[in-house]
């Protein structure tokens, strides 16, 4: 499997993109679970069809581009295809030393954001980034070696790597992680995200009450033709409130906040509500909140 990704990795950017928007609407068309999901999801959050369309294309892109982003050489930079917006406010986290969460949706390329992030503020922190490690054998492999850079390190989403974030942070270092990504059963609350309640992690709260860190909001959007990506920073909303359920309700607004910024570029197709086999609590409707 390493040639047929090599050779891919080869390839520019944009003619990866194109293959990708190729392949996006191949699985929108040939799966109809898929296809139901997306278009039920996006339907949730308001969106007309026109707005979360170009997410059909996005999914696939997001796909055809990781062989380039996690087979660079160690040598090349990434810092040629990031521009970064905002990224005064990274500085000003790190300045506080106390340690910076950043949270990211599934939204544009969320691979290069930490890869970015290494490079450009790696000298005066490193950061920790959480993954879900694969099923598959080979794949699985693959990541534990792709992701980690200079200055990055990927942690597996377990008691281990937990443990690793919170002992980064406490040493002022930077920590990524996805808190829209469903969580294993007993690790999460069930909290509204877009009106519907969603299993959501607890996991970004707690790094934050544990360890004082900064929160700060973060993505990066695809270019189109192939031409890179934006590195987008903004503010974490407001103070995060004690409460679990009340803390994640907050988090997946900010969450949202983003995603309507760029919704053609959010992975709508991802099972965001499912119910974890051993949630024993079925979700039910939320209050309304002002």
């Amino acid at each position: 499997m390493s040639m047929p990704l090599r050779w891919l990795a080869g390839l520019s950017l944009g003619f990866l993109h194109r293959l990708g928007s190729l392949l996006g609407w191949l699985g929108y068309l040939l799966s109809p679970s898929y296809r139901r999901r997306m278009v039920e999801n996006a339907a949730q959050a308001g969106l007309a069809r026109a707005r979360w369309r170009p997410a059909i294309a996005s999914a696939g892109r997001m796909v055809m581009e990781l062989p380039r982003l996690w087979m660079r050489p160690p040598g090349q930079s990434v810092l040629g295809l990031v521009s970064f917006q905002g990224e005064a406010l990274m500085a000003r986290a790190l300045d506080k030393g106390c340690g910076v969460l950043l949270l990211t949706p599934h939204m544009g390329c969320f691979e290069i954001t930490a890869q970015a992030i290494a490079e450009r503020w790696g000298g005066r922190q490193p950061i920790t980034v959480l993954y879900r490690p694969a099923r598959q054998a080979w794949l699985r492999q693959l990541e534990e070696t792709a992701r980690d850079r200079p200055n990055l390190k990927a942690v597996p989403a377990t008691l281990s790597g937990v443990r690793q974030m919170i002992r980064a942070l406490r040493r002022g270092e930077m920590v990524g992680l996805l808190p829209d990504q469903v969580p294993p059963a007993g690790m999460g609350v069930w909290a509204p995200f877009f009106g519907k309640p969603a299993y959501t992690m607890t996991l970004a709260a707690r790094l934050l009450q544990q360890t004082g860190a900064v929160p700060l909001l973060t993505w990066g959007e695809r270019l189109p033709r192939g031409a890179g990506y934006v590195q987008r920073f903004a503010e974490f909303p407001g103070p995060l409130p004690e409460d679990p359920t009340e803390a994640a309700t907050a988090i997946n607004r900010a969450m949202e906040q983003l995603i309507l910024q760029c919704p053609g570029q959010y992975l709508w197709g991802y099972h965001r509500y499912k119910t974890p086999r051993e949630t024993l609590v079925e979700p039910s409707e939320p209050k309304a909140t002002p």
